[in-house]
């Protein structure tokens, strides 16, 4: 341990592991540590009998649910929009060779007490029954506007400046009732609240565009695609990856003492009585409990079904997006549900997980709108966890701190923040021009 490294990494989640991954990949020399024996932090997998120790305590689970090994609980469910950044950071490190992964069938918004699917372009929209004739047209026009538009082409900005215009305003225009607004921004565009609507409209239409490409992608049901095994296989996939490129992982270490000298930066990080030494430290927040702010909750239900979600086109794996207003809360509650289509859970078993930022301390109650729609559970969990975010200057200090996961179900969010913490270690953006369709064969449909 008494060596000297460019950056120590403190925690094996899978920011914490994109970010080792990338910075081996650049040469740095990279240590790796956790306290814990497994990989994946907070957002690991669990099988049945880790699930059951880590909420039932002593109980065993019930022989009827099949074997502990054929289950893989994400405890940070999300899934991957098939053109998004994370599958661009995938193939930019070459770790799709470790992982395959398969297409998510369906994508719902829940809307006045129902289930639908979301339409995602200008012919689904005029056959969805969300909407009634005329407003069906007038969201055709608007699905159009979206998919011609073209950021370095003015002729197809219909005299707009969509970095000024904002997007209540852009919506206006073509007429759309408070109802198409609501599925258009949370189920498609994927706001989490509805402060985008008074937010510059570029911003939203990218949204809108990602998830049309990431549908057209694999033609399927959803623009998701989710790793067999579940998410587990993401962290240690770039894991992989650093020891490839030089990147020394030590696991289980106990305490993980980050070091400062006497102008508060880092200089090291302590573990049974060994100091490595580094210039930087990057680590999750509960490596620096002193340098990160409490910023919210999580609650979450996880349910061990024999079905798939009601209503859901009998879909293996789906999302549905319950919008804030539909619900009268502040942002939004998200559905997930995956199953042994997947290898997460035995044949005929499905798990499905419901999200959303804590806005009370009852879990239950608050998360019943979603638990509602799942039907009969064999088992279900209730968790709630703090979110944090960094207060430190990474300037003085050298400590870059990642963000808690937040409640969404897919990955944007949590990418963008790598993206961020890798341009304030290295001072440089990570190239992610990569032609997605060379790298289709990595991809198992």
């Amino acid at each position: 341990m008494d060596e000297e490294y460019d950056v120590i990494v403190l925690g094996t989640g899978l920011k914490e592991c994109i970010l080792s991954g990338l910075l081996s990949v650049d040469g740095l020399k990279v240590l790796h540590m956790d306290r814990n024996d497994y990989y994946g932090g907070e957002s690991t997998s669990l099988n049945l009998i880790q699930l059951w120790k880590r909420f039932r305590g002593d109980d065993k689970p019930p022989p009827h649910l099949g074997s502990s090994k054929e289950y893989n609980v994400d405890m940070v469910p999300k899934f991957m929009m098939a053109n998004g950044t994370l599958v661009r950071v995938l193939i930019h490190t070459d770790v799709t060779k470790y992982l395959y992964f398969k297409a998510v069938d369906g994508s719902f918004v829940f809307n006045k007490g129902k289930v639908h699917k979301v339409p995602s372009n200008d012919m689904e929209a005029l056959k969805s029954p969300l909407m009634g004739l005329f407003e069906k047209r007038r969201a055709r026009k608007f699905f159009i506007y979206v998919q011609d538009y073209n950021e370095s082409d003015p002729k197809t900005h219909e005299g707009m400046d969509l970095t000024r215009v904002t997007t209540r305003e852009l919506i206006a225009k073509y007429g759309l009732d408070d109802n198409t607004v609501d599925f258009i921004g949370h189920a498609i565009a994927l706001h989490r609240d509805d402060r985008y609507l008074d937010e510059p409209a570029l911003d939203t239409i990218k949204r809108m565009k990602l998830y049309s490409e990431s549908l057209a992608r694999f033609e399927g049901g959803s623009p998701y695609i989710y790793p067999l095994y579940g998410l587990g296989e993401l962290p240690q996939g770039f894991a992989r990856l650093s020891a490839v490129y030089g990147g020394t992982y030590m696991l289980n270490k106990p305490e993980c003492k980050v070091e400062f000298d006497d102008e508060g930066k880092v200089v090291g990080v302590t573990s049974e009585g060994e100091t490595a030494k580094c210039k930087k430290v990057v680590c999750d927040p509960s490596y620096l409990p002193n340098k990160v702010r409490k910023v919210g909750r999580v609650a979450r239900a996880i349910a061990i079904m024999s079905h798939p979600i009601p209503n859901t086109n009998d879909s293996h794996s789906a999302q549905v997006i319950l919008p804030q207003k539909q619900l009268g809360r502040k942002s939004d509650m998200y559905l997930f549900c995956c199953s042994y289509s997947h290898n997460v859970a035995p044949k005929g078993k499905f798990i499905a997980f419901v999200s959303a930022e804590a806005e009370t301390d009852h879990p239950e109650s608050e998360l019943k709108p979603g638990i509602d729609l799942l039907g009969p559970v064999d088992e279900i969990f209730y968790d709630i966890h703090d979110r944090y975010e960094p207060v430190n200057e990474s300037t003085l200090d050298n400590c870059f701190i990642s963000t808690s996961y937040d409640a969404t179900t897919h990955f944007e969010s949590t990418v963008l923040d790598v993206l961020n913490m890798y341009t304030s270690i290295t001072g440089k953006v990570v190239d992610l021009g990569v032609d997605l369709s060379a790298a289709s064969a990595a991809e198992e449909e």
